[in-house]
């Protein structure tokens, strides 16, 4: 493999690790369960522990799978002093339920949330290894 494509390989699994982290996040109430400093850094991980957080301070948990379909690389930039990556991907949370943690029953969600949507994602190569900087949801669906 060259150069170029082990970075994108990279880049893309710290991604999928990186929502292997979040479920973790999201399903332990406490919050103490997930390690998502090790994949993120920035708004990535501010955004995601005060969502989780909030989350939690309402008695929800999520629990189940997300999916994270077909992550490319759409802009490669490894001449920088950080080298970074955009990910456009697939994120599908049709499997991710919102469970109240008092009743342990679903919570009711709006009937017209997205489930399955596109998610731009910006990662950098810091020296201890590829971070989840950016991750911005978008409202098209996949």
């Amino acid at each position: 493999m060259d150069p170029e494509e082990a970075t994108k390989t990279e880049a893309v699994e710290t991604y999928k690790a990186y929502w292997l982290e979040m479920q973790k996040l999201y399903a332990d109430s406490t919050g103490k369960k997930a390690n998502l400093k090790r994949y993120a850094a920035s708004s990535a991980l501010t955004s995601a522990e005060a969502d989780a957080k909030s989350t939690h301070a309402r008695k929800l948990i999520h629990i189940g799978e997300v999916s994270v379909r077909n992550p490319t690389v759409t802009k490669l930039d490894i001449d920088r002093k950080v080298p970074n990556a955009t990910l456009s991907s697939c994120l599908d949370i049709s499997r991710w339920q919102v469970i109240n943690t008092e009743t342990k029953k679903p919570a009711a969600l709006p009937t017209n949330r997205l489930t399955q949507f596109v998610v731009v994602s910006t990662v950098e190569r810091w020296p201890e290894g590829w971070k989840v900087i950016r991750d911005e949801p978008t409202d098209k669906t996949c």
